[in-house]
């Protein structure tokens, strides 16, 4: 079996329900994802997309819903939509949700990548999922978030990795 590309684990002080409801309502998606939103019924076999929540002509990413058990896990396909026909270029996004004492741990894994998308990925989850993190424990996303472009990834520092 192979190894997943990306794992980032987060710890939140929230519920389970809440936590899961901003991974899906656009209205909270946007405020701590860049002005985005996630569109779709959440139901699996369903497509989903995450668009400018002030265009939503502009679309980043497509996909469809493999798995949704509310509020424990969603899996979602994820593809640039330019590239969404070529199997190659489509990856897999795991939301792993525990309820713990007063938090739950986030494990967001994302595999089946192809060299851009780790390095997009590797810059872009760690940010908004801060944001997310911030925004459910303080009522505020980072202010980085409000900005119309997201961050980049860091360049490789030309260690072999």
């Amino acid at each position: 079996m192979r190894k997943p590309d990306f794992i980032y684990v987060i710890y939140i002080q929230t519920s389970a329900d809440k936590l899961w409801n901003a991974l899906i309502d656009p209205e909270m998606t946007k405020d701590y994802w860049w002005r985005h939103r996630n569109r779709s019924d959440w139901k699996e076999g369903s497509t989903w997309s995450h668009e400018n929540y002030d265009d939503p002509a502009k679309v980043d990413i497509v996909g469809t819903v493999i798995e949704s058990k509310p509020p424990h896990r969603l899996v979602l396909t994820w593809a640039n939509p330019a590239k969404a026909s070529d199997p190659s270029k489509v990856s897999r996004v795991t939301f792993d949700i525990e309820a713990l004492n007063h938090e739950v741990r986030l494990t967001v894994t994302h595999d089946e990548t192809y060299p851009e998308m780790l390095k997009a990925i590797s810059g872009g989850w760690p940010a908004v999922l801060s944001s997310l993190k911030t925004m459910l424990e303080t009522g505020k996303a980072l202010p980085m978030a409000l900005d119309r472009q997201p961050i980049k990834a860091p360049e490789a520092t030309g260690a072999a990795s």
